[in-house]
């Protein structure tokens, strides 16, 4: 079947597909060819989005029950599954990514649409003990009209533990994904339809940041914004929001680091210590860009790591080899800025571009030894496939570089020391902490989000239906 089994132009407002005014070009990372397009919605557009969504909350949805939620976000998830193989297709040309991780973030929107649609109706309040002659209890309530900023690296992830969650809660939905990538995000749209969602429940806009997206962070009568995407775009979408007193969840970048001790089983740790970095070919905010290894184990893993990078292949999605193009020429030029930066520096290890079409947004995975903790590489986010290793000599030491970015996003420890694992998990910054793993194969149960310039609120698990409900108290009083 062709992948585009939907109009990629027309958008989602009131249960209307409808054109926009204008469409924006598509282009496949891969070969750099312009194979679709989508629509170009507008400030208008968002106001009829935001407008079928509050229409939502006072009709069918809003009166909906939670079990009657959840058993529609179950059937959602069970459409997803049966069109596994067309939302790989999508999502490996619109984005790039090898097949095997476009499959893989396919069957994880599945699985955060069956996480949410169980978890419906099993978020309670509480009686609170109080005066005598009191009841007191509290209610979780949607916040109204949620909106949802969502990026191009992880679009069906993302749609998942963020419109997943809204939904559940009760909330209505206007989605606006980027640019880059919106294929699945309609898709999605679409299965949610056909799985029995109200009109207004999930409305879906594409289009410009600086035209919709910009929209919809300053809109008025939205009650609660979610961003993911870099720092200085959150920073927008913050401000925007706070001149309507909106409350924001931001989840933003990562310079996420390992750190690797000399009791560490470091053949354990190899696929790991790669692997998070690699990962769509880097463009993650929470890969891990940082190895901190302890000077005694540091030469032997460096040699590792060098040989584990030269085995790696970089080729076109459908060649699903381990590392695909980047997004766009733009990403690509960022990229090769930071290598560029790094060129006084050991490299120790690089993979190889093959059969890769000369369009295509490719850099090779690139890795670098004996880098200074303060220097560009090691601070700041790359977003690419590019990988530091720091030496280290006492934990303290590891610590102090671990803690000394900007961001807090992900950390993880490797060690055979049980108490080492514990005093490093409370004193590293970061919004989750792996021991002797990283990533924890995903997690949708585990909540995510960061601190420092990675952002604040959380995603993913419950933490992420507390964030997309809001709490009320009430206090009776009887004789």
């Amino acid at each position: 079947m062709d992948a585009l089994w939907f109009d990629p132009t027309e958008i989602l407002i009131g249960g209307d597909w409808q054109k926009a005014t204008d469409t924006l070009p598509v282009e496949d990372p891969s070969t750099g060819e312009k194979f679709t397009r989508i629509g170009r919605g507008s400030a208008k557009d968002v106001d009829a989005a935001v407008l079928a969504a509050r229409t939502a909350l006072d009709g069918d949805w809003g009166r909906m029950t939670a079990v009657e939620r959840g058993r529609i976000l179950t059937r959602i998830g069970q459409l997803v599954q049966t069109r596994i193989d067309d939302l790989t297709a999508l999502e490996a040309r619109d984005v790039g990514k090898p097949l095997t991780q476009a499959r893989n973030d396919a069957i994880a929107l599945a699985r955060y649409m069956e996480f949410y649609g169980g978890a419906a109706d099993k978020v309670m309040g509480e009686t609170i003990p109080y005066l005598d002659g009191y009841t007191v209890y509290t209610l979780r309530e949607p916040h109204g009209v949620t909106g949802h900023i969502v990026p191009w690296n992880y679009p069906m992830q993302i749609i998942g533990r963020s419109v997943g969650a809204a939904l559940a809660m009760g909330n209505a939905c206007v989605l606006k994904p980027a640019e880059e990538a919106c294929l699945t995000a309609l898709a999605f749209a679409r299965l949610a339809e056909e799985a029995g969602l109200p009109k207004g429940a999930l409305n879906v806009v594409t289009g410009l940041g600086e035209e919709a997206g910009a929209a919809l962070s300053a809109h008025p009568d939205v009650d609660h914004i979610s961003f993911t995407g870099s720092v200085p775009v959150g920073g927008l979408v913050q401000a925007a929001a706070a001149q309507n007193v909106v409350p924001v969840t931001l989840e933003l970048g990562g310079k996420s680091p390992q750190l690797v001790f000399e009791d560490a089983d470091l053949d354990a740790a190899l696929p790991f210590l790669v692997g998070a970095c690699i990962q769509n070919a880097g463009q993650t905010c929470s890969a891990s860009s940082r190895i901190l290894v302890q000077r005694s184990v540091y030469d032997d893993l460096v040699t590792r790591l060098g040989a584990a990078y030269g085995a790696l292949r970089v080729g076109p999605a459908t060649a699903d080899l381990n590392v695909g193009p980047l997004i766009s020429a733009r990403q690509k030029e960022i990229v090769e800025g930071f290598l560029a930066q790094g060129a006084d520096l050991r490299r120790v290890g690089q993979g190889k571009v093959t059969n890769a079409p000369d369009g295509g947004h490719y850099v090779a995975p690139t890795l670098f030894a004996d880098v200074p903790p303060d220097h560009p590489l090691a601070r700041d986010e790359i977003f690419g496939p590019v990988q530091v290793i720091i030496p280290f000599d006492t934990e303290e030491d590891a610590v102090h570089i671990a803690n000394n970015t900007d961001y807090g996003l992900v950390a993880s420890i490797w060690t055979a020391n049980g108490a080492r694992q514990m005093r490093l998990a409370k004193r590293l910054r970061a919004g989750q902490v792996f021991i002797n793993n990283y990533g924890a194969g995903g997690g949708v149960e585990l909540p995510f989000g960061g601190v420092g310039k990675s952002g604040h609120g959380r995603e993913k698990g419950f933490e992420a239906l507390y964030g997309f409900s809001q709490l009320k108290t009430v206090a009776a009083k009887h004789d």
